[in-house]
């Protein structure tokens, strides 16, 4: 199959030897987003525009801020806050005009309240990201559909964390139906079956290593089990 702008990621992300290669995947693709808005990024004004409405999440503000790139984080979030303070503004002068109930025991009638999610849950490199990863959910699935070679490296791979094994599975329908569809699955489930196996044994000897009547015995593969236990449940952080 011809290789293109997604192909080439996810075959190289499934060629590495971890517990999930679209974990892998989000995570070069979040590094070069950062470094993207705290480069050149910074000055263009149409990012600047979207930067002011959505501004960033607490994981993205603290990881753009690593290093030397703090001015350019300053000068996003100076720009954004100007911004956030004159939507506050606006709120509370919407709560202020509620009217209030007549008669003597008059009170204020109820209201639904101040929205700010758009302005405590908005990210603008979340949305990058999730729209990136997006795309190869469903370039991983159109390859497996497409390219022989492609589903044999999938069936040999360690699996996938559980929000990208979900991911998957809703993404099949979407390109595959039938025995098509049902072989997708089969294939998806007995390879996070089979490593997640694989990854309760390995963390259960971890823990066992812990009596000293285990002290001497090799770790095999548990050394690191911990970690990868969890990226296996959580995803990778």
């Amino acid at each position: 199959m011809r290789q293109h702008i997604d192909t080439i990621p996810v075959w190289d992300a499934f060629k590495l030897d971890c517990e999930c290669p679209l974990c892998e995947l989000k995570s070069t693709n979040e590094d070069n987003y950062v470094h993207s808005f705290t480069g050149g990024s910074v000055m263009e004004p149409d990012v600047r525009v979207e930067v002011n409405m959505k501004g960033f999440c607490a994981r993205h503000f603290k990881l753009m801020m690593v290093g030397d790139r703090r001015l350019g984080v300053a000068l996003m979030a100076h720009t954004y806050l100007k911004q956030t303070m004159a939507r506050l503004g606006e709120a509370s002068q919407a709560v202020q005009s509620v009217p209030a109930k007549g008669g003597f025991f008059s009170r204020k009638a109820p209201s639904a309240g101040v929205n700010l999610k758009p302005l405590t849950d908005s990210c603008i490199l979340c949305d990058r990201l999730n729209a990136t990863m997006e795309r190869y959910v469903y370039t991983t699935v159109h390859l497996w559909k497409k390219d022989g070679s492609f589903r044999a490296q999938f069936k040999g791979s360690k699996g996938f964390c559980l929000v990208h094994y979900a991911e998957l599975l809703n993404a099949a329908p979407e390109q595959l139906s039938g025995q098509e569809l049902k072989q997708f699955t089969d294939m998806l489930n007995e390879v996070e079956m089979t490593n997640l196996k694989r990854v309760a044994e390995e963390i259960e000897w971890f823990t066992l290593k812990f009596d000293h009547k285990n002290a001497d015995k090799p770790w095999g593969n548990s050394r690191d089990a911990l970690p990868r236990t969890v990226l296996k449940l959580r995803g990778k952080e």
